[in-house]
């Protein structure tokens, strides 16, 4: 009669989780949070977030950025990122912040000479909508990383946390290079 008790309680459990798991299933895809259709999230990965080493792409309600070509120039006491940063929304966006693994903040450097997209104000470097802005290129912004020095382990990738106004935090792993 024992195991009759325990299968009788296991019957409507396993009935409820099964009842969840498919009102569940035929949520997935709604709201404003959803994945977009034709991108790819891995497991822990925000939906509407789409990245590969050196690259990221950002793709939920209001904002549509991609960043490119993220190089992290590692010397013996430090290094700068090299990027671009491509702002296909319909609001200008800020780079307000760069973190680093290794601890660090970045310091951000704008434009010389501009008031447009790359200039430093008060929330960060601007991105205008349908901008491109090349981070590290001559007389463009720039962010220098103090405290992230190449290491003697051959490192490959750099973890690197870029803060936008409106997309928010967003994670991606620039390549690393030497000097």
């Amino acid at each position: 009669m024992r195991g009759t008790t325990r299968n009788a309680r296991t019957v409507p459990a396993l009935s409820l989780a099964a009842a969840l798991a498919f009102l569940t299933a035929g949520c997935a895809g709604t709201g404003d949070d959803a994945r977009p259709s034709g991108t790819t999230a891995s497991t822990g990965q925000t939906p509407g977030v789409v990245s590969a080493p050196g690259r990221v792409a950002v793709h939920v309600t209001g904002t549509d950025l991609a960043v490119t070509d993220a190089v992290a120039h590692l010397g013996p006491s430090g290094g700068t990122l090299s990027m671009t940063v491509r702002n296909n929304g319909t609001v200008p966006e800020h780079l307000g912040m760069v973190g680093t693994s290794a601890g660090g903040r970045g310091e951000l450097v704008g434009a010389e000479g501009t008031e447009g997209s790359g200039a430093l104000t008060t929330a960060g470097i601007l991105l205008r909508p349908g901008t491109t802005v090349v981070f590290g290129g001559g007389g463009g912004p720039s962010v220098k990383l103090p405290r992230a020095a190449r290491n003697a382990g051959g490192q490959r990738t750099l973890p690197v946390t870029l803060q936008f106004g409106v997309a928010g935090l967003v994670h991606l792993d620039a390549r690393v290079s030497d000097g």
